[in-house]
């Protein structure tokens, strides 16, 4: 038997790819949600019941604001159905037209927030070590229809904002920022919520701090809080007066209650997603080509994402090959943001050479992985995860091979 047989004999016994059971009964996903004091969110689900108030700015919708601009330190929180209204929202309400520039590099609704309202979103390249929007590339991208910039604080690390805001202020743009990664994060020692003109937070219950569906947009502008709140409430200023055009994007009272439960165990969520980074970091220590992506010791960071580069020359694997692995043992790696939204429609075929100015972007959609944390997974679980992707480096050619082997024929 030669020595590459028997490595896949005995990896018979330690990988699923290769025919063993899986690592995990249950599948881990990124981003499974976590859950507060269930004794709490009930009582507040039984006050609210009993009031039968579950919509139009009820008293947990107005409890949870002023309980986000007193730990942002920012005057206007304006709640609402979810992030991508709120971007929608905050958008019309900014007055952007014509063209917007944003990074390819994020989830897909910053850019269909602006395509929805029939706004050009202009796709800038990101900084390959931050992974955030490159301002020197921004500046190339302006033209006599451009009327803002979106920057997105990429896995709650904070995006140049004095870089941006000096380009904006210059070129008379507006400024606004996707923070869905960033609640609790902070930037030069404040917190994440007062740059720019409006900044939009997500509670989607993928987050680490989730009202099961939401978000909030957040500003120092007291006019265009005013705007937004018109906005979300189709315009009405009184009780049947109305005086601005606008659509649904409150946030009803059930999703206000989950969202001030999970912000009364914001700081354990943190505690435990930074224990989870920690155990990954040193799981993970000494595969070759695997960097995890660390946060920045000097600001307040939620570590809600655990994100790995994979290097395919060192690791002998790509991150799809290993994503491949990970998955067939129900570990639900995914690759955020794969391929990049200007490879997705109808961007690909408004800008089909899009790609051609993004090398960065593109780089990072092809080696990007993140892995499961919150309160769903623990060291040991965390350990195993990594004992199998260490296993699967150690082993990569048996592995590709098996890949190869069992890949569905191309039609």
């Amino acid at each position: 038997m030669s020595a590459f047989t028997q490595h896949a004999t005995d990896l018979q016994y330690r990988l699923a790819l290769f025919g063993a059971p899986p690592a995990f009964a249950e599948r881990l996903h990124v981003g499974r949600p976590n859950i507060g004091n269930r004794a709490r969110l009930m009582e507040r689900f039984d006050d609210l019941l009993d009031r039968r108030w579950l919509t139009n700015d009820g008293p947990y919708v107005l409890e949870l604001e002023r309980r986000i601009a007193a730990l942002l330190g920012v005057r206007n929180v304006v709640a609402m159905c979810n992030a991508t209204v709120a971007l929608e929202i905050a958008i019309r309400a900014l007055g952007l037209t014509g063209e917007v520039i944003v990074p390819s590099f994020t989830f897909v609704a910053t850019a269909h927030a602006l395509q929805w309202q029939q706004i050009t979103p202009v796709f800038c390249d990101v900084d390959r070590h931050t992974h955030n929007i490159d301002p020197a590339r921004v500046e190339e991208l302006v033209t006599p229809r451009t009327t803002g910039i979106i920057g997105v604080h990429l896995w709650g690390r904070p995006a140049d904002a004095a870089a941006l805001g000096e380009i904006a202020a210059r070129r008379r743009l507006r400024l606004m920022f996707d923070a869905a990664h960033a609640f609790g994060c902070s930037a030069g020692g404040r917190m994440i919520g007062a740059l720019g003109d409006a900044e939009v937070f997500s509670f989607h219950a993928t987050k680490f701090l989730n009202s099961g569906e939401g978000g909030a947009v957040t500003t120092n502008d007291d006019e265009l809080a005013q705007r937004m709140r018109l906005m979300r409430n189709f315009g009405f200023a009184g009780y049947d007066e109305v005086v601005y055009v606008g659509t649904n994007g409150k946030m009803n009272e059930l999703s206000a209650a989950m969202g001030l439960t999970s912000l009364e165990a914001m700081d354990a969520f943190i505690a435990v997603n930074r224990a989870n980074h920690a155990a990954y970091a040193a799981a993970l220590d000494g595969i070759p080509g695997l960097t995890l992506l660390r946060y920045d010791d000097r600001e307040r960071s939620n570590f809600q994402y655990v994100v790995v580069d994979v290097e395919e020359a060192e690791a002998g694997l790509s991150r799809d090959e290993l994503q491949q692995v990970l998955q067939a043992e129900q570990v639900m790696a995914r690759r955020y943001f794969h391929p990049g939204v200007h490879r997705m429609e109808p961007y690909r075929s408004y800008f089909p050479q899009a790609g051609r100015v993004l090398p960065e972007t593109e780089r990072l959609t092809r080696r990007v992985l993140t892995l499961p944390t919150g309160t769903a997974v623990d060291a040991e679980i965390i350990g195993r995860v990594c004992d199998i992707i260490r296993l699967a480096v150690q082993h990569a050619p048996q592995v590709r091979e098996r890949l190869r082997a069992t890949a569905p024929a191309s039609a």
